[in-house]
Protein backbone atom coordinates (compact mmCIF):
# COMPACT_ATOMS: atom_id res chain seq x y z
CA UNK A 1 0.00 0.00 0.00
CA UNK A 2 1.28 3.50 -0.08
CA UNK A 3 -0.02 6.40 2.28
CA UNK A 4 0.41 9.49 3.12
CA UNK A 5 1.82 10.58 6.60
CA UNK A 6 -0.65 11.92 9.13
CA UNK A 7 -0.19 14.07 12.70
CA UNK A 8 -1.18 11.43 15.44
CA UNK A 9 -3.53 9.53 12.18
CA UNK A 10 -7.13 7.88 12.99
CA UNK A 11 -7.93 4.32 13.79
CA UNK A 12 -8.90 3.84 10.48
CA UNK A 13 -5.50 4.99 9.27
CA UNK A 14 -3.97 2.54 11.75
CA UNK A 15 -6.84 -0.30 10.50
CA UNK A 16 -5.10 0.22 6.85
CA UNK A 17 -1.83 -0.18 8.15
CA UNK A 18 -2.53 -3.77 9.89
CA UNK A 19 -3.25 -5.30 6.98
CA UNK A 20 -0.17 -4.89 4.27
CA UNK A 21 3.43 -5.93 5.62
CA UNK A 22 5.15 -3.20 3.52
CA UNK A 23 3.74 0.73 3.68
CA UNK A 24 5.05 2.75 1.24
CA UNK A 25 5.00 6.33 2.68
CA UNK A 26 4.59 9.56 -0.03
CA UNK A 27 7.45 11.83 0.17
CA UNK A 28 7.15 13.58 -3.38
CA UNK A 29 3.93 15.13 -3.58
CA UNK A 30 2.67 18.82 -2.92
CA UNK A 31 1.29 19.60 0.13
CA UNK A 32 -2.53 19.25 0.43
CA UNK A 33 -4.17 21.41 3.30
CA UNK A 34 -6.87 20.95 4.83
CA UNK A 35 -5.95 17.50 5.31
CA UNK A 36 -4.75 15.35 8.12
CA UNK A 37 -1.75 15.86 7.15
CA UNK A 38 -1.29 18.63 9.64
CA UNK A 39 -4.15 17.71 11.86
CA UNK A 40 -5.81 14.98 14.85
CA UNK A 41 -8.81 14.98 16.62
CA UNK A 42 -9.39 14.02 20.10
CA UNK A 43 -12.20 13.93 22.83
CA UNK A 44 -12.39 16.93 25.47
CA UNK A 45 -14.37 17.60 28.16
CA UNK A 46 -17.22 19.53 25.79
CA UNK A 47 -16.50 18.65 22.33
CA UNK A 48 -14.55 17.07 19.94
CA UNK A 49 -11.79 19.28 19.14
CA UNK A 50 -9.32 19.38 15.98
CA UNK A 51 -5.60 20.24 16.70
CA UNK A 52 -3.89 21.76 13.92
CA UNK A 53 -0.09 22.56 13.39
CA UNK A 54 0.68 25.72 11.77
CA UNK A 55 2.70 25.54 8.56
CA UNK A 56 4.62 27.36 6.26
CA UNK A 57 4.16 28.74 2.84
CA UNK A 58 1.22 26.51 2.92
CA UNK A 59 -0.84 28.00 0.46
CA UNK A 60 1.67 27.58 -2.19
CA UNK A 61 2.90 24.77 -3.94
CA UNK A 62 5.36 22.97 -1.73
CA UNK A 63 6.91 19.34 -1.54
CA UNK A 64 5.86 17.59 1.60
CA UNK A 65 9.61 16.68 2.40
CA UNK A 66 10.09 20.48 2.18
CA UNK A 67 7.29 22.12 3.91
CA UNK A 68 8.38 23.80 7.63
CA UNK A 69 6.27 23.98 10.75
CA UNK A 70 5.72 27.64 11.94
CA UNK A 71 6.14 28.02 15.76
CA UNK A 72 5.80 31.89 16.00
CA UNK A 73 2.78 30.61 17.05
CA UNK A 74 2.86 28.88 20.26
CA UNK A 75 0.72 25.42 18.96
CA UNK A 76 2.96 23.35 21.02
CA UNK A 77 1.32 24.47 24.35
CA UNK A 78 -1.95 24.60 22.98
CA UNK A 79 -1.89 20.74 21.47
CA UNK A 80 -0.25 19.54 24.94
CA UNK A 81 -2.33 21.62 27.31
CA UNK A 82 -5.47 19.98 25.14
CA UNK A 83 -4.11 16.08 25.45
CA UNK A 84 -3.22 16.68 28.73
CA UNK A 85 -6.60 18.07 29.64
CA UNK A 86 -8.67 15.29 27.50
CA UNK A 87 -6.40 12.14 28.63
CA UNK A 88 -4.38 13.17 31.75
CA UNK A 89 -6.73 10.96 34.03
CA UNK A 90 -6.32 7.99 31.30
CA UNK A 91 -5.55 4.47 32.53
CA UNK A 92 -2.47 4.64 30.44
CA UNK A 93 -1.67 8.17 30.02
CA UNK A 94 1.58 8.34 32.96
CA UNK A 95 2.78 5.02 30.72
CA UNK A 96 2.70 6.40 27.16
CA UNK A 97 2.44 10.72 27.40
CA UNK A 98 6.20 11.33 27.59
CA UNK A 99 6.72 9.52 24.14
CA UNK A 100 4.36 12.01 22.19
CA UNK A 101 5.46 15.02 24.39
CA UNK A 102 9.05 14.16 23.99
CA UNK A 103 8.76 14.28 19.98
CA UNK A 104 6.22 16.98 19.79
CA UNK A 105 9.20 19.32 22.04
CA UNK A 106 12.23 18.56 19.92
CA UNK A 107 10.72 21.36 17.76
CA UNK A 108 12.03 19.62 14.05
CA UNK A 109 11.28 22.06 11.32
CA UNK A 110 9.45 19.46 8.84
CA UNK A 111 6.29 18.41 9.18
CA UNK A 112 7.42 14.93 7.44
CA UNK A 113 10.29 14.23 9.76
CA UNK A 114 7.32 15.02 12.98
CA UNK A 115 4.71 12.61 11.66
CA UNK A 116 7.05 10.06 10.83
CA UNK A 117 8.85 10.21 14.41
CA UNK A 118 5.12 10.00 15.89
CA UNK A 119 3.95 7.25 13.60
CA UNK A 120 7.20 5.22 14.51
CA UNK A 121 6.59 5.53 17.97
CA UNK A 122 2.69 4.59 17.87
CA UNK A 123 3.61 1.47 16.11
CA UNK A 124 6.06 0.80 18.75
CA UNK A 125 3.61 1.05 21.14
CA UNK A 126 1.42 -1.18 19.32
CA UNK A 127 3.80 -3.93 19.12
CA UNK A 128 2.85 -3.51 15.37
CA UNK A 129 5.67 -4.17 13.13
CA UNK A 130 5.92 -3.01 9.86
CA UNK A 131 8.83 -1.99 6.92
CA UNK A 132 8.36 1.93 6.36
CA UNK A 133 9.87 2.38 2.57
CA UNK A 134 9.54 5.68 0.97
CA UNK A 135 8.65 6.80 -3.06
CA UNK A 136 11.37 8.07 -5.02
CA UNK A 137 9.17 9.63 -7.29
CA UNK A 138 5.74 11.14 -7.21
CA UNK A 139 3.57 8.51 -9.48
CA UNK A 140 -0.18 9.11 -9.89
CA UNK A 141 -1.68 6.12 -10.65
CA UNK A 142 -0.15 3.15 -8.09
CA UNK A 143 -1.64 -0.31 -7.17
CA UNK A 144 -3.13 -0.26 -3.67
CA UNK A 145 -2.92 4.03 -3.35
CA UNK A 146 -4.21 5.12 0.39
CA UNK A 147 -3.25 8.82 -0.57
CA UNK A 148 -5.90 11.27 0.89
CA UNK A 149 -7.90 8.35 1.38
CA UNK A 150 -8.45 9.08 4.58
CA UNK A 151 -9.45 12.51 4.62
CA UNK A 152 -11.34 14.99 7.10
CA UNK A 153 -13.81 15.64 4.07
CA UNK A 154 -14.59 12.17 3.67
CA UNK A 155 -16.40 9.71 6.07
CA UNK A 156 -14.59 6.65 7.27
CA UNK A 157 -18.16 4.56 6.74
CA UNK A 158 -17.82 5.52 2.91
CA UNK A 159 -14.03 3.80 2.80
CA UNK A 160 -15.06 0.89 4.17
CA UNK A 161 -11.72 0.03 6.10
CA UNK A 162 -12.63 0.72 9.77
CA UNK A 163 -15.69 -0.48 11.55
CA UNK A 164 -16.29 1.12 15.04
CA UNK A 165 -15.45 -1.37 17.88
CA UNK A 166 -16.29 0.93 21.20
CA UNK A 167 -14.04 0.88 24.14
CA UNK A 168 -14.59 2.85 27.28
CA UNK A 169 -13.47 6.71 26.27
CA UNK A 170 -13.23 9.25 29.22
CA UNK A 171 -16.34 11.60 28.06
CA UNK A 172 -19.90 11.08 27.39
CA UNK A 173 -22.26 8.25 27.21
CA UNK A 174 -21.72 7.59 23.42
CA UNK A 175 -18.98 6.18 22.06
CA UNK A 176 -17.01 8.89 19.30
CA UNK A 177 -15.27 6.76 16.45
CA UNK A 178 -12.39 7.23 14.65
CA UNK A 179 -10.62 9.70 17.14
CA UNK A 180 -6.80 10.32 16.96
CA UNK A 181 -4.91 6.28 18.39
CA UNK A 182 -3.73 8.95 21.40
CA UNK A 183 -7.46 8.24 22.30
CA UNK A 184 -7.62 4.14 21.82
CA UNK A 185 -4.03 4.31 23.27
CA UNK A 186 -4.26 6.54 26.23
CA UNK A 187 -7.25 4.67 27.22
CA UNK A 188 -7.03 1.42 26.62
CA UNK A 189 -3.39 0.93 26.22
CA UNK A 190 -2.05 -2.64 25.88
CA UNK A 191 -5.38 -3.79 24.57
CA UNK A 192 -5.18 -1.05 21.13
CA UNK A 193 -3.82 -3.31 18.71
CA UNK A 194 -6.42 -6.18 19.65
CA UNK A 195 -9.36 -3.57 19.43
CA UNK A 196 -7.74 -1.96 15.96
CA UNK A 197 -7.73 -5.69 14.48
CA UNK A 198 -11.51 -6.61 15.71
CA UNK A 199 -12.26 -3.15 13.35
CA UNK A 200 -10.89 -4.22 10.15
CA UNK A 201 -13.69 -4.66 7.69
CA UNK A 202 -13.90 -7.38 5.42
CA UNK A 203 -10.83 -7.46 3.31
CA UNK A 204 -12.78 -7.82 0.38
CA UNK A 205 -13.59 -4.51 0.70
CA UNK A 206 -10.66 -2.82 0.92
CA UNK A 207 -7.65 -1.91 -1.97
CA UNK A 208 -4.79 -4.68 -1.89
Amino acid sequence: MIIDLQYLPSLEYFVSLLQHDNIVIEAHEYYEKQSYRNRCIIQTTNKIDTLSIPVKNGNSKVLIRDLKIEYHQDWIRRHWGAIHSAYGKSPFFEYYSEYFKNIIEKKPDFLFDLNLELLSICLKLLRLEKKIIFTEKYEKNVEGDFRSKIHPKTNFLENGIYQPIAYRQNFGSEFVPNLSILDLLFCQGSQSLKILQSSIVNEQTIIN
